[in-house]
């Protein structure tokens, strides 16, 4: 057991700060994932184009130049709205909601793809079925598309989750004091680098594993009632 040096309790909270980035990331990626799959399965050319759009710029930009442009950007263009209105004073942009934007459009960008590819194996026959039955778009949605989706979704957003996990170090360019950044405090504090970001490893390393466990458990959650029945 490496010698933190006291430094234990304040990695405890960075890594607590990096479930909670995670996590707030996860959730927000996901409704945007849904929102912009439905634009580019939609009808209208726009939506498909804004949607086209939408994940070709952001999974072709580094999520690092993603956080560093929404944090910095965020800033300048807060600042410039509040001179506007004859506010001189400098506001800064708080570094854990500038975190979760960038992650948030990072997860959704990559997530659309997945529940687009969702969507389109629920067959057609389900859907005329639920609207001659009379059930409206909304609840045709919330009682056949999304629980299918959910469970066909669910492997690939498990392995998104678990890359936008490991990136949440990458916040700490901006000032989160997340798992990342209390370590090299701890590294300029006491001069042993190999000792702490060795147990920031392990302690990812663990993050990851816990993670892949509950996703296991929601996968095998979300496949009940959908087994083959053995032959008599």
């Amino acid at each position: 057991m490496p010698d933190l040096q006291g430094f234990g309790p304040m990695l405890a909270q960075g890594a607590l700060m990096t479930i909670q980035v995670a996590l707030f990331s996860a959730f927000f990626g996901v409704l945007i994932g849904i929102v912009v799959a439905m634009m580019k399965l939609s009808s209208s050319r726009t939506a498909q184009i804004v949607g086209d759009a939408y994940t070709t710029i952001v999974r072709g930009v580094p999520a690092l130049v993603l956080i560093l442009l929404i944090y910095f950007g965020g800033i300048r263009l807060v600042n410039e709205i509040a001179r506007s209105f004859g506010h001189e004073q400098h506001i800064e942009l708080n570094a854990f909601v500038a975190g979760v934007f960038a992650l948030s459009l990072a997860f959704g960008a990559y997530a659309t793809e997945v529940f687009r590819g969702a969507f389109q194996s629920i067959p057609k026959g389900q859907i005329d079925a639920a609207r001659a039955l009379g059930m409206g778009r909304w609840l045709t949605f919330r009682r056949i598309s999304l629980p299918q989706v959910w469970r066909i979704a669910l492997p690939g957003l498990g392995n998104i989750f678990l890359v936008i996990l490991k990136e949440t170090a990458l916040v700490s360019v901006i000032g989160l004091e997340e798992l990342m950044r209390k370590t090299e405090y701890a590294v300029g504090f006491t001069r042993q680098p190999f000792t702490f970001f060795l147990a920031a490893a392990f302690i990812y390393l663990a993050m990851t594993i816990v993670s892949m466990l509950v996703l296991q458990a929601l996968e095998q959650r979300a496949a009940r009632g959908n087994q083959p029945m053995d032959a008599a």
